[in-house]
């Protein structure tokens, strides 16, 4: 053997060594999408990350209850995951206690371009120019209503507060049609979410940066009295998610607010919940009929807000970062279809597109099959404009105390359910709109 080819041997087999080891690494892929189902499409998208790249991930189910306590312990241990899937509660608290890589994280997206993100998915997480993670899905609650009703007796779609009291006025026919289904239950987390909606659709907050602000008892007023005269064009009882949704299916309510999860078995596809407005309860009928308004605004707030459910892939501190983001970006590139596929009707893409085709994941994702008991694409069931109008909801989605740095006493007080308590003892005629404004100041201005 010449010198020369010992060389070239010796380079070759360099080269051989480094991409060997370079194809070891492995990270780890922390999930609380944990449904057997759910978890080997997340496997078989690891399996092609490994295939691409030579990079394996190793995808460990977490239940979501867990997330918070096994993150921070492992953060003590210094034996992090690289990239954990995560709610938006966990986002920027993770970031300021130095869980998450935030560079990391605000690269991937100026890598994928961040103008291809929808802007309310990254403002939830924007921190001083970086980001805390890497916006993965979302939905958006909605008002679902009966267009073909609304059509008939011309009203505007449900967008305002005003709207829908004009609604009522024309479709309330009880037992037969109740113009609305409103949630009334008090110790349901459905009431404190509803409200929630319905107070951001006013412009309602109950903090700032500093903690706890008082609500503004005029615009408050104005969101209690909206409140009372949807719960009066409803059945009487104690109402939640059950009792609309079952309405709305069987044909007796104009409007309901609900989840995008609505979205299939309004179409017949899900056996465990199907439609009765006629005999056949796989018809796609009531979908055709149906219309939703994600972004809602009140008459203190004309620019309105959806109330977004945003998921996220956070990069921690103790990532391999290089195969991390690299694995992250396939997640929101390549393989972006096989992680909305998991369940599309409630994993709305938060990244629309690219530079060179700014629609092409909403397109593609409404080609996805979507049901349990028998499977259509949404875009078979449902006109381009309510596709429009499902993902635009991502764009101006909100939370309490986001914005503010506060999500994490936001929290408890939609937890502590005294929204909820104080709203019925006002609907239910007990106390006035200024006391009742007061008594929920007081309560939630106790809440640290």
């Amino acid at each position: 053997m010449t010198i020369k080819t010992a060389m070239w041997s010796g380079a070759a087999l360099a080269l051989t060594l480094t991409a060997t080891s370079a194809g070891a690494d492995t990270i780890r892929f922390w999930t609380t999408e944990e449904q057997p189902e759910r978890l080997a499409k997340q496997e078989a998208m690891a399996a092609a990350f490994a295939e691409e790249t030579g990079n394996e991930v190793e995808v460990i189910p977490v239940t979501e209850s867990d997330l918070g306590t096994r993150a921070t312990a492992a953060f003590a241990a210094g034996d992090l995951p690289d990239v954990i899937y995560h709610t938006l509660q966990y986002a920027l608290p993770w970031a300021e206690a130095g869980i998450l890589d935030t560079d990391a994280a605000t690269d991937v997206i100026e890598d994928l371009g961040a103008d291809t993100f929808a802007p309310g998915a990254l403002n939830m997480v924007g921190m001083d120019g970086s980001f805390a993670s890497v916006p993965v899905d979302g939905w958006t609650q909605m008002i679902v209503y009966r267009k073909d009703l609304f059509e008939a007796a011309g009203l505007e779609a449900p967008t305002t507060y005003a709207a829908v009291e004009a609604a009522l006025e024309a479709l309330h026919n009880p037992p037969e049609m109740f113009g609305f289904v409103a949630a009334t239950k008090v110790d349901e987390n459905f009431m404190s979410q509803v409200l929630e909606h319905v107070l951001l659709a006013n412009g309602v907050t109950p903090v700032d940066e500093t903690g706890f602000k008082p609500l503004d008892e005029a615009k408050t007023t104005e969101v209690l009295e909206f409140y009372k005269k949807i719960a009066e064009a409803s059945p009487p009882g104690d109402l939640y998610w059950d009792q609309s949704r079952s309405l709305y299916f069987s044909g007796n309510a104009a409007m309901i607010i609900w989840s995008p999860f609505i979205l299939d078995e309004l179409a017949g596809l899900r056996d465990s919940a199907p439609p009765t407005i006629n005999d056949d309860p796989t018809s796609p009928e009531l979908a055709s009929l149906t219309g939703i308004v994600t972004s809602f605004a009140g008459p203190s707030n004309p620019d309105g807000a959806a109330w977004g459910d945003t998921r996220y892939f956070g990069i921690t501190a103790d990532a391999n970062t290089d195969v991390a983001m690299e694995f992250v970006e396939y997640s929101m590139g390549p393989g972006y279809m096989e992680t909305l596929s998991i369940a599309p009707e409630g994993k709305f893409p938060t990244r629309r597109g690219t530079a060179e085709n700014p629609t092409e994941f909403v397109e593609a994702w409404a080609t996805l099959p979507v049901g349990v008991d028998r499977k259509a694409p949404l875009g078979d069931l449902y006109a381009q404009e309510m596709i429009d109008e499902i993902v635009a909801g991502l764009d101006t989605a909100q939370r309490w105390g986001v914005e503010e740095g506060q999500l994490a006493l936001a929290s408890k007080m939609i937890n502590s359910q005294i929204i909820n308590r104080v709203v019925r003892e006002y609907i239910d005629g007990q106390i006035d709109a200024s006391a009742a404004v007061a008594k929920m100041n007081e309560e939630l201005g106790a809440i640290e």
